[in-house]
Formats: C-alpha cells, structure tokens, sequence
C-alpha cells in the first residue's frame, strides 16, 4: 500500500467539467449510433430521447461510482486499479442495462423491439469499458502532464532564487561591510532590510505569494540597491487603488523585474535613472509594468545579459502555469527606455 502521503494516481472524475465530458461522450456515442448508415435500424425522435436519457444516466452512475471509490482505487497498484476501474463500469453497465431493457420490454417501447436481453445487456457494458478506458487514460495523462508542468515551473522558480541569492547576497555584504565604520544605523538598517528580503524571497514552505508580499519584496530589494547607487538610482511607486492585495501570485513574480531594470539599465547609465512602477487594475485585470531608462539592448556589447531572458521566460512560464492562457507578459525597449508589464486576471 503506497504511503498516505503519496496522491491518488487515479485521475480526479469529481470536478465538474470532467463530469460534463463524460457525459459528452456517452451523448456522443449515442449520436454516431444513431448516424451510422448501416441500414438496419431507422431511429424515431423518441428512441433517440430514450437513448440519450439512457446513455446520461450511466455515463453519471459510472462517473460518481469512480469519483467516489477514487481513493481506494488509487490504494492498488495501477494496473491493477485500472482493471478494478474498468470492471466496475462494466458491471455498472450491465446492472443498468439490464433494468432498462427489462423495463421497456414490460411497457413495450420501441426502444427495447427487436434487441435481445444479452445483446443489448453486453452492448452496453463492452461500449462503456472501451469509453471508460480511453476517458481514464486520457485524465491519467493529462494529470500526469499538469503535474510534470507544475514540477518544471517550480524548478524554474528554485533556479531563478538560486541565481538570485548569491549574486545579490554578494552585493549587499560588500555594501554593508563599507557602511559599518561610516555609518553604522545605514548599516544596521540594511542588515534589517537584507534579513527580511531572504525570508520573504525563500518563503520558509512552498505556495502562493500575493500582491501585497511581491510589493514588498520588490521595496526591500530597491532599498538595499538605492544604498548602493545613492542618487542614481530613483525609484517612483504607482499604485491605482483599489487593488486586489491578498490576490495569489507565483512567488518572485516582481522582484526580478525590478532587479533587471536596475542590473541592465540604471547601473549601466552614469546618470542613472528613474525606475517607474505602476500597479493598475483594469475590470477583472491587475497590470503590473516596470519601466526603466536603458541603453539599446541592440547596440554592440550592450545588449541583455543571458539572466534577464532567463527571469522573463521563468516568469512568463508560471504566469501560464498559474493562470492559463488568461495571463500575458509584453517586454520590449523604445525610445530609450525598457518597459515589461504583467496582466494577470483577478479571480
């Protein structure tokens, strides 16, 4: 027996849009039947309405049997589970069906004419095993699919606070060890900022951030390198309330953001420049954008380092992950200035 921690293999038939693809399947099944052009059977609007309300009721009674017996199922090996799924849709099948062709045989519908008990009875329980199988092997590979997406986002997210960590870890320490003879409160203040920018950044557990803590995150980082910078780096907030703050994003959605916009345009300008950051809800849509002055990433030896393509796809991948095709990242660089906004829906 598989430990209790380990998630049920056998694919989840609870949820209600898998349920109606059940269902759709079963009306499908119907459908072809009744469109075949054998020539052997002409079917009458009524015994189409029969055959529908038939096919539904046992495309409903095997889909809840099998979200209801889930757990055990999934306490089986697979193949085995997979053969107990099957055999139970197919008893289902023949306990159903030899009901209804009992019933309309006593009140003599047409539906049952001319259709033998075992014929009918083993029609249906081999049509819904085949229908079952391939529906379960589909939800199987399918959850199996999401979940190697999932796994590959969170990696993606592991190796983007992995390059994160030491190279701005780095940074801060040689920044603190100048401030602690020249001015020690900077300096403890810094430490303090430091402290709470790795703890929120590694999260202590998996899950969701929000708004609210990626806002956050993003000051603390900007407060550390405004230290470091001192006048040439400016950094102006737009916030355009009301805004969803306990909205769930992925975590270190705007952080890297901000640290590109700082590594690849402001410290490469001896000027420096103005960060602008504007948060914006728009109907049921949060617009993130991060602005910056630049050099043409285009122009000989200035253009993106390899780690900023690197945040932006990571991004821009559990954004899809998140929230599907619903999310969407636009980046790009004009007339001096680089600018990349985040729109995700508000659920």
């Amino acid at each position: 027996m598989p430990p209790a921690s380990t998630p049920p293999w056998m694919p989840e038939l609870c949820r209600l849009p898998r349920l109606a693809a059940m269902l759709g399947l079963a009306e499908l099944v119907v459908v072809v039947l009744a469109l075949a052009p054998d020539g052997s059977r002409h079917w009458t609007f009524g015994e189409l309405l029969s055959a529908s309300g038939f096919a539904l009721w046992l495309a409903l009674a095997v889909t809840a049997s099998l979200c209801l017996l889930r757990q055990a199922l999934s306490r089986l090996p697979q193949m085995l589970g997979a053969i107990a799924a099957i055999a139970l849709a197919t008893l289902i099948a023949v306990v159903c069906a030899g009901i209804v062709h009992a019933l309309y045989a006593v009140l003599g519908d047409s539906f049952a004419r001319g259709i033998s008990f075992w014929r009918f009875t083993l029609g249906s329980a081999a049509t819904t095993a085949l229908i079952a199988a391939l529906a379960l092997r589909y939800f199987y590979v399918s959850d199996r699919w999401a979940a190697q997406v999932q796994a590959n986002a969170r990696a993606q997210a592991d190796a983007l606070q992995a390059r994160i960590r030491p190279h701005f870890l780095f940074n801060s320490m040689n920044l603190i060890a100048s401030l602690l003879h020249r001015d020690p409160a900077v300096a403890e203040r810094a430490v303090l900022d430091l402290s709470d920018l790795f703890r929120a950044a590694l999260g202590a557990g998996e899950g969701d951030s929000t708004l609210r803590d990626e806002c956050e995150l993003a000051e603390r980082y900007l407060s550390i390198e405004s230290l470091r910078l001192g006048e040439r780096l400016q950094v102006r907030w737009q916030r355009d309330e009301p805004l969803p703050w306990d909205l769930p994003l992925p975590r270190l959605v705007l952080q890297p953001l901000v640290e590109n916009a700082v590594l690849h345009g402001i410290s490469r300008l001896p000027e420096g420049g103005t960060i602008e950051l504007q948060l914006h809800r728009d109907g049921n849509e949060l617009r993130i954008q991060v602005r910056n002055p630049a050099p043409d990433p285009q122009a000989p030896g200035l253009a993106l380092a390899r780690g900023a393509g690197h945040a932006q796809h990571s991004i821009g991948h559990r954004l899809a992950w998140r929230f599907g095709s619903a999310a969407r990242m636009t980046a790009g660089w004009s007339e001096g200035y680089y600018a990349c906004q985040v729109t995700v829906p508000i659920q």
